[in-house]
């Protein structure tokens, strides 16, 4: 599914979002096959709760969602695959096996080489077949213990990383600068778009990185426009200690001003990160609109901690004119360089 479906449309598609969204316990009055606003209204919902972007649209982004959230563990044998399995039965079984010591990296929902690792070695140890299939066996051996220890070895291994000595210089950092090639974003003003703004902020944030004595790549090039996925790769690749995300923020109202920062909602050291940097923005004036822990593509995907940087809304007028002064995105880049500064000697 790729097209967008919003309100107003009737199709077979619509039906089946419906019939999904009430296995979550929605309650929607529409007819079936018609996207009216009890459909909309469920589908905000479904999107608060899964601390996605909010808007009532199932795009691709919501779709994978909705069919992520339909898996439980045990319906079927997990395993690792290319391009990997996802779910949230993925995502228990990471949290099961991080909560009895075995490694399987981030929460995300995604069977990563991680997870095969922590499942080989549930298996090792528990007198399992080791062939790296979470099946109905492994499911048997799993479900008996104990699992509910308060935190899970996955977030004790993200605070002892905190505590490492650490330092910008010599860090590789990967910048991914929002939208580029034909989507070029929000509109803000005299015509600057969100993916011209967010390309110059970002080489302005690499020069200063790398006058820091920091390493830095990007997750595309002036002219493309990767899919979040690519871009994630991309880092993940390169096995990079952070990524930045840089975009514009926007809202139907033309007064919402500000800075944002988001991270991934289960991770402690993006929380960090997103912490610093945001300090840094309103430093510089800007309306704190507050850090937020979020399950966007871009923070979910990548293995290293991840933000996403909105300093201002391009939908405000003063803001984004503001924008079009070199000093103010001068000082963004500064802000950010700093925050990310921050970050790797708050605990050294």
């Amino acid at each position: 599914m790729i097209r967008l479906i919003k309100e107003g449309t009737r199709s077979a598609e619509v039906a089946d979002v419906q019939t999904r969204l009430r296995a979550f316990g929605f309650e929607i009055a529409d007819d079936t096959g018609t996207f009216g606003p009890h459909t909309t209204h469920a589908v905000r919902a479904f999107q608060q709760r899964r601390s996605i972007l909010t808007d009532g649209i199932v795009g691709p982004h919501t779709w994978r969602e909705l069919v992520e959230a339909g898996w439980r563990l045990g319906d079927r044998a997990l395993y690792l695959t290319s391009p990997p399995m996802r779910g949230d039965d993925v995502a228990v079984l990471q949290s099961r096996l991080n909560a009895l010591g075995f490694a399987a990296g981030k929460e995300d929902g995604i069977f990563g080489v991680d997870t095969d690792r922590a499942v080989r070695n549930f298996q090792r140890e528990y007198a399992v077949a080791e062939d790296g299939i979470f099946g109905p066996r492994t499911h048997a051996a799993l479900i008996g213990l104990r699992v509910d220890r308060p935190g899970t070895a996955a977030e004790l291994r993200e605070e002892l990383r905190l505590t490492e000595d650490r330092a910008l210089s010599g860090a590789l950092v990967a910048i991914d600068p929002g939208h580029g090639g034909e989507d070029s974003g929000a509109e803000g003003a005299e015509g600057m778009t969100e993916s011209e703004a967010c390309w110059d902020i970002a080489m302005r944030v690499a020069e200063r990185l790398v006058g820091a004595g920091a390493r830095v790549r990007f997750t595309r090039t002036e002219i493309e426009n990767p899919d979040v996925t690519t871009r994630a790769e991309r880092a993940n690749r390169i096995r990079s200690d952070v990524l930045i995300s840089i975009h514009l923020n926007e809202s139907d109202t033309d007064v919402a001003e500000g800075a944002t920062t988001f991270y991934f909602g289960g991770s402690v050291s993006g929380r960090v990160l997103a912490e610093r940097i945001q300090d840094r923005l309103t430093q510089l004036g800007q309306v704190d609109c507050r850090h937020h822990g979020r399950y966007y593509p871009i923070l979910k995907e990548t293995q290293m901690p991840a933000v996403i940087v909105e300093p201002i809304f391009a939908t405000n007028p003063a803001e984004s004119k503001q924008l079009l002064d070199v000093d103010f995105r001068n000082q963004i880049a500064t802000a950010i360089t700093e925050g990310t500064r921050d970050y790797f000697e708050a605990t050294s």
